[in-house]
């Protein structure tokens, strides 16, 4: 097989020399050691021996290189860089006990065999996500649509944090966080008494909220969507979605920067399909990476069937249907 030859010929040249004519055995195999006149080594017991240590895994990374790169290459940059980062990174932490750590918890012998790992696995990163969007259906796509997309609501925010330190026993922090849960209370009272409540919230924003940046001008986020600001404030946008015009929230919202109130004023026209729709299948493809811990597994498997990937050794090829099956089973029970 050209596999086999390929991969046997620097073996031969190591073990007979250049020029040298090579000893066969009486089957008329080439010998790759010999010990005297009766004992040898084949070519052939070497590449069973290799077959039985770690050669599919060897096998796989060489065949998904050469797939990645074909497929990505106009990533290929990208990918040298991130590896390359990464192990600069590490050289900095580690030091001259980098190769040691890496061995230890990654079972790589070398910092360059390390390196083309996270080559490799930037590539496969790429496969995965690319993946996992040909999963989206379009039913998955209206729906989300639908039930997820809205339009950027303008919104105004009184926030009250709880004035805890690190020193603090468990029953002071309580005490505190207690403490500006009734702040919020009394604030929420003041707006329920009020005729205007726009003009109420913005003094008692100015007077009352913590958020530095907004509280001059009575806690205004201005128009604000779901990744508009950081994911701290997707609970606020959830429940100002449920809001109408002019409404509050009549209890706080509690997030790891505090307790917040909130005014909605004003909602604009959701954007259409057409417009988002990258948007939706990157977040639903994303939804599912999360969810299945199959799909890095299938991702690569199917990548090889689009690439007509045929392993010609039948042992090899056992091998590698027990490594899907294997690897599919442990990634379902993590």
């Amino acid at each position: 097989m050209k596999k086999k030859i390929l991969v046997l010929s620097m073996c031969l040249i190591l073990a007979s020399g250049c020029g040298k004519q090579i000893p066969k055995l009486k089957n008329g195999e080439e010998a790759v050691v010999t010990f005297n006149e009766k004992d040898k080594i084949s070519v052939d017991d070497l590449y069973q021996k290799i077959k039985s240590e770690r050669a599919l895994e060897t096998l796989i990374s060489m065949i998904d290189k050469n797939i990645l790169e074909d497929k990505y290459k106009n990533n290929l940059e990208d990918a040298t860089t991130y590896a390359e980062s990464t192990i600069k990174s590490l050289e900095e932490n580690y030091g001259d006990q980098l190769e040691e750590m890496i061995y230890n918890y990654t079972g790589y012998t070398s910092k360059e065999a390390y390196k083309d790992s996270l080559y490799l696995s930037y590539l496969q990163k790429l496969a995965v996500e690319d993946y996992a969007k040909d999963q989206v259906t379009d039913k998955e796509i209206k729906k989300y649509y639908d039930d997820e997309i809205i339009g950027d609501i303008e919104l105004s925010h009184i926030l009250i944090t709880p004035q805890t330190t690190d020193d603090m026993s468990d029953d002071e922090k309580n005490t505190k966080e207690s403490e500006a849960e009734n702040k919020t209370k009394e604030i929420i009272d003041e707006l329920k008494k009020s005729s205007d409540v726009k003009s109420t919230f913005a003094e008692l924003a100015k007077n009352n909220s913590q958020d530095e940046a907004t509280s001059k001008s009575g806690g205004s986020l201005g128009y604000v969507n779901y990744n508009t600001l950081s994911s701290d404030y997707d609970s606020l946008i959830e429940a100002a979605a449920k809001l109408k015009n002019n409404e509050y929230s009549t209890t706080a919202i509690k997030t790891s920067l505090g307790y917040h109130i909130i005014l909605r004023t004003n909602q604009k026209e959701k954007s259409k399909l057409e417009d988002v729709k990258d948007t939706i299948i990157e977040n639903l493809a994303n939804e599912k990476m999360e969810e299945d811990s199959t799909i890095s597994v299938k991702a690569m498997q199917q990548l090889r069937k689009d690439y007509n990937v045929e392993i010609q050794d039948t042992e090899l090829k056992e091998q590698y249907a027990k490594y899907i099956q294997n690897a599919l089973s442990q990634a379902n029970n993590q």
